[in-house]
């Protein structure tokens, strides 16, 4: 007989995937510092730094936010999207620096 008052129970974070996601972060922020490297000075390193802490909060703020709505208790895929979302800015900003005249 099944129990009908029974409580679903979220599974437990997986700290692989809180690890990969704060991987993913660091290529995302590698992305913006190495294209501002290659650009040249001092205020290319400010704004792609400050460009990248602006997305990540931004876009952090987003999913987090929908984390706590729909996948309550399940901080590591939070952090692992953030990630996500960042090495693919962090990607595309690196990719970028190569139209720049």
């Amino acid at each position: 007989m099944a129990e009908s008052g029974s409580v679903a129970v979220a599974p437990a974070p997986d700290r692989r995937l809180a690890w990969l996601g704060a991987l993913l972060i660091v290529v995302g922020f590698l992305g913006h510092f190495f294209a501002a490297r290659a650009i040249g000075t001092y205020i290319y390193y400010r704004d792609h730094i400050f460009g990248f802490f602006l997305i990540l909060l931004v876009t952090g703020s987003i999913i987090a936010g929908l984390g706590w709505r729909f996948w309550k208790g399940r901080k590591d895929i939070t952090l692992l999207i953030i990630g996500v979302v960042q090495a693919l800015f962090g990607i595309a900003i690196y990719i970028m620096r190569f139209h720049i005249p």
